[in-house]
């Protein structure tokens, strides 16, 4: 079992991000699928952090009844119409309307504001059979819930994708009901994020600790209790992928994303409260604690 090593400013500056010079399409395209009809804010907060860390263009996938609104919401993205149910849950990615931007996106995030098994799996399949090889993934929210059970996309993910569980997805995912991501620091267990990590091949975020398969892991210094509020999941699963985007490695991204994720809740705790700040009003600190992390 390696060493957890703690985050830190000094520790990022070692490995500092890319700085892509040029226009929007230097610092790389995110695409966010998800959105159900009654959870188009979910996308919202995973897109709009994904540019508030330095992705240059951003795209939306949403059921189709909430396109409209959200493409007013967010005019800084193109938005996309999915296929929906009755019941407003997304039935899956529709003929070929996603190919083009599979085809030209650097990052692709699944999960945001999904309800359906279903419509999950249709679009992780498509996702994997359209876009390129080497076009990383960042699965949160319900393509965890879907992921354990589809041996097939569980193969296909391995190595080109950050996994970021909340404790009860953590728990899912490993088939137990007592996969607490807090413990297993001081009794000599292994941290879930780095069971995690081995069990499925990729890099993992869970709980303000990062691992990657093989046994190497890190561990937030930062956050607060506040961060456990609707939305913040949404908006560290975009930070990932916008610094993906930018052309940070998966493990540079994820360490990079949970640290800016926590020292954003640690300056809103200070203003605001150590409870009762929104996951939106963590965006707007994004920007200010990068630029923090590389000049402390």
């Amino acid at each position: 079992m390696g060493d957890t090593a703690v985050l830190s400013p000094a520790l990022l500056r070692e490995h500092p991000l890319p700085e892509p010079t040029g226009g929007k399409d230097a610092r790389g395209g995110v695409l966010v699928l998800g959105g159900a009809r009654g959870t188009p804010g979910a996308v919202l907060l995973a897109g709009l952090a994904a540019l508030r860390v330095g992705a240059g263009r951003l795209s939306l996938g949403v059921a189709a009844s909430v396109a409209g609104p959200l493409a007013v919401a967010v005019p800084e993205a193109g938005v996309l119409g999915l296929p929906e149910r009755p019941d407003g849950a997304v039935a899956g990615p529709g003929d070929g309307v996603l190919d083009a931007e599979l085809a030209r996106a650097d990052v692709v995030v699944v999960g945001p504001g999904l309800d359906a098994p279903a419509g999950t799996l249709a679009l992780l399949r498509t996702v994997l059979a359209h876009a390129p090889a080497t076009t990383p993934l960042v699965l949160d929210a319900f393509a965890l819930g879907v992921l354990r059970d589809a041996s097939d996309v569980r193969e296909a993910v391995r190595g080109r994708a950050v996994l970021t569980p909340n404790s009860t997805e953590a728990a899912y995912l490993l088939g137990s009901s007592d996969a607490a991501p807090d413990e297993g620091h001081d009794d000599g267990d292994e941290p879930v994020a780095a069971r995690l990590a081995d069990a499925y091949g990729t890099v993992v975020v869970c709980a303000g600790v990062v691992a990657e398969p093989g046994g190497r892991r890190w561990r937030s210094s930062t956050g607060h209790s506040g961060l456990g509020t609707s939305g913040s999941g949404d908006v560290l699963a975009g930070a990932v992928a916008g610094l993906l985007a930018r052309g940070a490695d998966p493990v540079q991204a994820a360490c990079f994303g949970v640290e800016a994720h926590g020292l954003a809740g640690d300056r809103l705790a200070a203003a605001v409260g150590p409870l009762g700040y929104l996951a939106r009003e963590l965006l707007d600190e994004l920007p200010r604690v990068l630029v923090e992390l590389r000049s402390r």
